[in-house]
């Protein structure tokens, strides 16, 4: 069915470049087919579905570009610690949530002793006590406790999960890197059916902030559960999903391309590479030692150094898949541009939070995507101030990126951040939240580049019709009113996945 929608104002969008130029800022717009037929004021079409949007702003649909879907779905049934300030606050919430617990919570059955009980989002890097194992074992007894940190790099257990999960001997019960990835995705072995509705609800809910599309880099065998998940009826977002070191030789063997569709809404990603940690967990790779550690491990954890990425990334570009290399310290970001530039391939780099000024423009030299997720220098101001002493004005450096001509791709890394485009937008154009002075100001971007790199269409005759209608103008809102955003409709490929309109 066609949908006219009258009255639409795309004047902020046009002057960006994310509409046609020639387009006039109040028009109405023809879908058909899934696609934008006709923008001229004054269209008539009795076939279509007509919808007067009486002067409301239309934006072309928004892309997250870094979730972990099936975690962002997963934490909605567990319990938040992000207001823990202690380890001591944080066991206590668990003690609290244990004697309170419902018998279901997010269709699984809570119950049952032999199920862990989870919690999510602490941050402990600026805790005055280190999280330890016997704080859980003493308000928990004979039940599991596993928490995840709010940046998924550490997780923290009680005796009886170490004992559950292999790592009984561990002296803290402290898990950092790959001993907590493998933790957090067996924590994800929920039930297909389950895990799915988590997903699909999830989704929809990223619909009505105006989401038509996400990358998914949870490191998982995607392609199954997508596919599994289209077959259920789950229709509301275009999922482009990513693709794991452990997982390339069966990509490989089936002849999964990036960029691939694999169905209408379904298409091939790139590779995902881990190189270091994080910064709250302490383990991004950095050139300075991060202060009150020593050691080996004190500037951070390389955890995979060059020789073996550029061997990996080189085997799937032969093979049509693209790569994108998480690096998150400055030095962990100079050795993946090393090797972008030995191999002689652009790419992309996840995160890019620490950079040396002079690797700023290779960046762009080398033709790699910065993908960045703004809403992070937000959560992360304090840890990096602290930590990242004296190099704060070298960190997430979105604008900086931008001025030297480098690609920007935002998102989320939902759940680390909320999966709401228009928190990382306000993120990106205000740097600030909560009412706190702006961090780093100077790296602030406008709207309009914000919008530009969190959008893959343009609002022109032709092309897909993916749009968001706004209930107030973006371009002279306010970072918190931004942050705030109310979206009246989203249309993926012609039809509603919401409406308010």
């Amino acid at each position: 069915m066609s949908v006219l929608l009258r009255n639409a104002n795309i004047g902020g969008a046009r002057d960006v470049g994310l509409a046609d130029s020639n387009a006039s800022g109040y028009t109405d717009i023809l879908i058909e087919a899934g696609r934008i037929a006709r923008i001229a004021p004054g269209l008539h079409d009795g076939s279509a579905e007509t919808v007067d949007l009486e002067g409301r702003v239309v934006i072309p649909g928004l892309w997250d570009n870094h979730v972990h879907m099936s975690q962002w779905a997963f934490a909605s049934s567990t319990l938040s610690l992000a207001a823990a300030s202690s380890a001591r606050q944080a066991a206590d919430m668990v003690s609290r949530a244990l004697s309170a617990e419902p018998a279901k919570r997010g269709g699984v059955d809570r119950s049952d002793m032999s199920s862990p009980f989870v919690g999510t989002a602490f941050h402990d890097a600026l805790w005055p006590d280190a999280p330890h194992r016997t704080a859980l074992d003493e308000v928990s007894g004979s039940r599991a406790v596993v928490l995840l940190s709010n940046d998924l790099h550490c997780v923290w257990l009680n005796s009886v999960a170490l004992e559950m999960y292999g790592f009984a001997d561990h002296p803290t019960g402290v898990l950092r890197e790959d001993d907590a990835f493998a933790v957090s995705q067996r924590l994800l072995a929920a039930p297909d059916a389950v895990l799915d509705g988590w997903v699909d609800s999830a989704l929809r809910s990223a619909a009505t902030r105006g989401i038509v599309g996400i990358v998914d880099l949870e490191m998982r065998w995607n392609l199954d559960d997508w596919m599994r998940r289209r077959r259920s009826g789950s229709d509301s977002t275009r999922i482009e999903f990513g693709i794991y070191a452990q997982h390339l030789d069966r990509a490989i063997e089936l002849g999964l391309r990036t960029g691939q569709q694999l169905d209408e809404l379904t298409s091939v990603g790139r590779l995902k590479v881990v190189t270091d940690g994080s910064l709250g967990t302490r383990t991004a790779f950095c050139y300075d030692e991060y202060p009150g550690l020593s050691g080996p491990d004190s500037h951070g954890l390389l955890t995979l150094p060059p020789h073996e990425v550029m061997p990996l990334i080189r085997r799937a570009v032969n093979a049509g898949i693209e790569p994108t290399v998480h690096a998150i310290g400055d030095h962990a970001n100079a050795l993946v541009l090393d090797a972008y530039e030995q191999l002689g391939i652009p790419g992309r780099i996840e995160h890019a939070q620490l950079l040396r000024e002079s690797d700023v423009a290779r960046f762009a030299q080398l033709g790699i995507v910065a993908s960045v997720q703004p809403e992070h220098a937000m959560d992360d101001r304090d840890i990096a101030d602290r930590f990242w002493e004296g190099r704060t004005q070298r960190s997430f450096m979105v604008r900086s990126l931008l001025d030297a001509g480098v690609e920007l791709a935002l998102g989320s890394d939902a759940p680390v951040a909320p999966l709401d485009p228009w928190v990382t937008i306000a993120a990106a154009v205000a740097r600030s939240r909560d009412g706190r002075a702006p961090w780093h100001p100077e790296q602030a971007i406008s709207v309009g580049d914000a919008l530009f790199a969190s959008t893959r269409t343009r609002i022109g005759a032709g092309e897909v019709a993916d749009l968001v209608v706004l209930d107030a103008d973006p371009w002279a809102a306010s970072g918190d009113d931004v942050r705030r955003m109310p979206v009246a409709a989203t249309i993926l490929a012609g039809r509603f996945t919401h409406r308010d309109v």
